[in-house]
């Protein structure tokens, strides 16, 4: 079956770097479009954004300052500063450069004939006006030096987050997401001209950026399909109403409807379990078993009376689940097997022997395996790629930036899209391998090359407990994908991870930031599946 084809490849979710939109511009200005109309378009959009006064102070209040940078980043702030002086905000422009481009030079001159203020020192970082950044954009490739890194981190310190970058704030890679130096501009408001730049999806930017909105340009179709097919594609909570959820029979029975069995738990972690029972009962799968420490199966019934306990199992001498007596009965019959979370460290005895049979038995388990938290570490000790190459059945990895070291050390230094994307490739055999990348803004990679990464999360909601719910949860939704015919591809990875996040932006605005509970994102996250 075909890969579903999920979401648009549109300006709305394509993920760029800063070299690849150079590219699509300059394509733009081959065909013939000016380069003073193309900087008009932006411009006059970014304007259009702040003076719908919803963001941040009143902006006809506090006025504004915009910083002018000597390139078109530069010329794109003077002509937003010419329109907000038009429309009758007080404005004023300060450029620290001497020589400008070209265009850039002239709107300044022409900013100064409509008697625009220009400042001829420093700003003061304590000012209450509105600073705008036009000073480099996405084109930064060097730190901006140390009186600009001062002064932009005087001016968090005294005004915090008064700050809209247009493109980027400036100090900070649009792609890596670092600083370029000691630090960038703090911005409570990044507007990305036309695309989003794959950088400011990482977890080193988000604390540079604010709020992340993308402004439209309107760009033709044909100029994006230009784009390599694997490019990374961003996902938002609009998606879900396309996304590619399992269709089911509507006469399908409990086992038609997905089947799957969580092994997860153990004495010190007992509550895991619990939560990734949780996430797969929201995720709308059939038929729910477990195998789980004895002390979690003899309660079970009275939380969670539609699991069915298919191995209590003891403690292996080391804290861990005794994974060894998992009987070889347990993975018959089943659509999915969820593995990992809280299942605790392994004995020194099951490194070399004592386990080597069921893990024996997971590699030829003919349906989806999902591998989380201490099977992946356990995996981590022997031939990780070897072992996940020769699996018999589709295989999904959910590991947190640790975790993927341990697995793929050659790679773990990479940006996190590239070392995402080697993992899945490199894990691949016989039957495909996905990965998601836990992080702030999760990513999720095909083996085909296909990356897709969450636009929007909750940071209240990160805490332990949360991936033993998102475990379950994508295991149950896999499940469902087999049993429907539409097989495990790594588009319903992603769906089960862009879910998760939604529940917990869900469970933030019922519930309050204190109440972001894994607990209450596993209660939101029914309401969301389809």
């Amino acid at each position: 079956m075909p890969a579903p084809a999920w979401p648009a490849r549109d300006a709305a979710h394509l993920l760029v770097s800063s070299r690849q939109m150079s590219e699509l511009e300059a394509q733009l200005f081959a065909s013939g479009l000016p380069v003073e109309a193309l900087m008009e378009k932006a411009a006059l959009a970014v304007a259009r954004r702040l003076l719908q006064n919803d963001w941040g102070p009143p902006l006809r209040e506090r006025g504004a300052l915009v910083l002018v940078g000597p390139g078109h980043n530069g010329g794109d702030g003077l002509v937003v500063a010419r329109e907000l002086h038009l429309a009758g905000v007080t404005v004023r422009t300060w450029s620290p450069f001497e020589h400008h481009k070209p265009l850039t030079a002239a709107h300044r001159q022409h900013a100064r004939w409509l008697g625009i203020p220009e400042h001829d020192s420093t700003p003061d970082p304590a000012e209450e006006s509105i600073w705008i950044d036009a000073l480099f954009g996405i084109g930064q490739s060097r730190p901006p030096g140390e009186p600009l890194e001062t002064l932009l981190e005087q001016r968090q310190r005294h005004q915090p987050g008064l700050l809209v970058a247009i493109d980027g704030p400036t100090g900070l890679s649009a792609d890596s997401g670092h600083p370029l130096g000691r630090c960038a501009a703090s911005a409570g408001l990044t507007l990305a001209i036309g695309l989003i730049k794959q950088g400011w999806l990482q977890d080193p930017a988000l604390r540079w950026l604010g709020q992340l909105e993308r402004i439209e340009l309107g760009f033709a179709q044909p100029l994006l399909e230009t784009l390599p097919r694997q490019q990374p594609l961003a996902l938002q909570e609009g998606d879900l109403m396309s996304a590619p959820w399992p269709r089911l029979d509507p006469a399908a029975a409990k086992y038609q409807r997905g089947r799957l069995l969580v092994i997860a738990g153990s004495s010190a972690y007992q509550g895991a379990a619990s939560l990734a029972l949780q996430g797969a009962s929201a995720s709308g799968c059939g038929s729910l078993r477990a195998a789980l420490p004895e002390a979690v199966a003899q309660q079970l019934w009275t939380l969670q009376p539609h699991v069915v306990v298919s191995a209590a199992l003891g403690d292996n001498g080391a804290g861990g689940l005794a994974l060894a007596h998992l009987p070889a009965s347990a993975l018959d019959r089943l659509d999915a097997v969820v593995l990992g979370p809280g299942l605790g460290p392994p004995s020194a005895e099951a490194l070399t022997r004592a386990d080597q049979d069921s893990w024996q038995r997971l590699q030829a388990f003919p349906g989806l395996l999902l591998l989380d938290a201490d099977a992946l570490n356990h995996l981590a000790q022997h031939d990780p790629l070897g072992w996940l190459r020769d699996r018999a059945g589709p295989t999904w990895l959910t590991p947190h930036p640790g975790e993927f070291q341990r697995l793929f050390p050659q790679w773990a230094e990479r940006p996190a899209l590239e070392a995402a994307r080697r993992g899945a490739e490199q894990a691949s055999g016989h039957h495909p391998c996905s990965l998601l990348l836990k992080g702030a803004r999760s990513l999720v990679a095909a083996a085909d090359g296909r990356l897709w990464q969450l636009r929007q999360a909750c940071e209240a909601a990160a805490r332990a407990g949360l991936g033993d719910v998102l475990a379950g949860y994508a295991g149950g939704l896999g499940a469902r994908g087999l049993a429907s015919g539409q097989g495990a591809d790594a588009a319903l990875l992603a769906l089960g991870a862009l879910s998760h996040a939604s529940a917990g932006r869900a469970a933030a605005q019922t519930k309050g930031a204190g109440g972001a509970t894994p607990m209450a994102v596993a209660e939101m996250l029914p309401a969301i599946t389809q």
